[in-house]
């Protein structure tokens, strides 16, 4: 038997693993973030420009992890690089107010149609917290309703049902009492939401992300989505779409504008700070009036919702944002990116099929979800070891996406799209010399 994936990966990447035994000592589990845990060791980059990468030794990727899902315009794009360095020379951060961020709310009112005002945080995580706080301070209501699978970063209050099984939360230090104000209902099922509804006084919010659990690779049902808004409508609930994925991709105004759907609040991040760190609130005038300062002291402390944030719509972050949202707005960019998703999901599927493999490739816009054991299913569950293997056999022959999905740019051309399938193509072939795919 020849050398197996593990070991050519570690014999192919020399310095990403002794970069990633230097990170083990001082950085814990060697990782900043949890998605890039990889076995053995995860791929260590040192540039990167347009739709590729360059690793610390020197390969070339064609990459689909995009910044997370930000760069929808590539890596580096001279629009973008020629913003911030032009703003790096005028102020990283004034401690006061400024036009940038006026313009980059101006920006997001025009795009998304839920924005009427804007409020900046600095991550997902940040926005979607604080879209809650907004929604339980006007309801007076505390529980929340979150769909089973779906993600809305790793804030206490909503770090359960992600994975499953839904019952545990995702991470240890949660207090139960704080979970006990999340209520769990399965994704596509209208019917079980409005039980779940009429059984209790105290839901004020539902939440979810528009495209399905996990950036939708559980994919959402857009009547779904229609019966959802009626639904809260209807009960005087105020509805959250998570659009930190979305927002952007799947239409110049979001999966909102896609679907033609609505919500009281949305919460952005990625594509809304041009891939630099940032993202927003907004929604209906009157949930986010909820935050502005009044003559009545009394109200301002114990009525109105308090945010802040050192580095809330700071310049250097307000003008990648503008500069991005500028660039899409005509939605051109998002015509392209598109056309290129659907040609990588339609060759991939050409590769499985011809491998006899039972993966799939699937999704919306720009966006390759790869199931790697067949058509997904609400919850279903991965073998683990399967996708670690998957993601090294691309790396070795030139491809890096992330374990759920690739996040296809508008600079993705026909020469990405030809090598990534024939890199795939040898992935399926070691693995299934590996009798790790049939």
């Amino acid at each position: 038997m020849g050398e197996t994936i593990a070991e050519r990966y570690r014999k192919a990447l020399p310095g990403s693993w002794a970069q990633w035994e230097r990170a083990c000592r001082i950085i814990p589990g060697g990782i900043t973030h949890d998605s890039r845990h990889l076995v053995p060791f995860p791929l260590y980059v040192a540039r990167a420009s347009g739709p590729r990468k360059w690793d610390v030794d020197g390969r070339e990727y064609i990459d689909y992890w995009m910044g997370h899902g930000a760069l929808f315009l590539g890596h580096a794009h001279p629009t973008m690089v020629e913003a911030v360095q032009r703003q790096v020379s005028q102020g990283t951060h004034y401690g006061a107010c400024h036009e940038l961020e006026v313009e980059w709310a101006d920006w997001i009112t025009r795009l998304v149609p839920s924005a009427q005002m804007v409020r900046f945080t600095m991550s997902g995580t940040e926005a979607t917290h604080l879209a809650i706080r907004l929604a339980r301070a006007a309801t007076g209501r505390p529980k929340l309703v979150k769909f089973t699978g779906h993600f809305h970063g790793w804030a206490d209050g909503v770090a359960t049902g992600v994975n499953p099984p839904f019952e545990i939360p995702m991470s240890a230090g949660i207090p139960g009492s704080v979970l006990g104000d999340v209520l769990l209902s399965p994704p596509n099922d209208i019917a079980a939401l409005e039980r779940l509804i009429k059984s209790r006084d105290d839901i004020g919010t539902v939440i979810l992300e528009p495209s399905g659990a996990q950036a939708g690779t559980d994919p959402i049902d857009p009547g779904f989505l229609k019966d959802l808004r009626q639904l809260t409508s209807d009960r005087g609930l105020i509805l959250i779409f998570d659009e930190v994925i979305t927002g952007f991709r799947y239409a110049p105004g979001g999966a909102q504008e896609y679907y033609g759907i609505t919500p009281d609040m949305t919460t952005l991040a990625k594509i809304v700070a041009g891939g630099l760190p940032g993202a927003a609130v907004c929604g209906k005038r009157e949930l986010l009036s909820q935050m502005a300062f009044g003559p009545d002291a009394q109200r301002n402390r114990q009525g109105r919702v308090a945010q802040n944030g050192t580095y809330n719509s700071n310049p250097l972050t307000a003008t990648a944002g503008i500069a991005m949202l500028s660039q899409i707005a005509d939605g051109q960019h998002h015509k392209t990116a598109n056309a290129r998703g659907a040609e990588l999901r339609s060759a991939l599927n050409d590769v499985f099929r011809k491998a006899g493999a039972p993966c799939v490739a699937y999704g919306d816009v720009s966006v390759c979800h790869i199931g790697l054991e067949g058509a997904p299913g609400a919850g279903k569950k991965r073998d683990a070891s399967l996708v670690h293997k998957w993601r090294c056999a691309l790396i070795l022959h030139g491809v890096d996406m992330s374990a759920n999905h690739g996040w296809v740019s508008a600079v993705h051309g026909d020469r990405e799209i030809e090598e990534t399938a024939e890199a795939v193509r040898k992935a399926v072939a070691d693995l299934q010399a590996e009798r790790a795919l049939p």
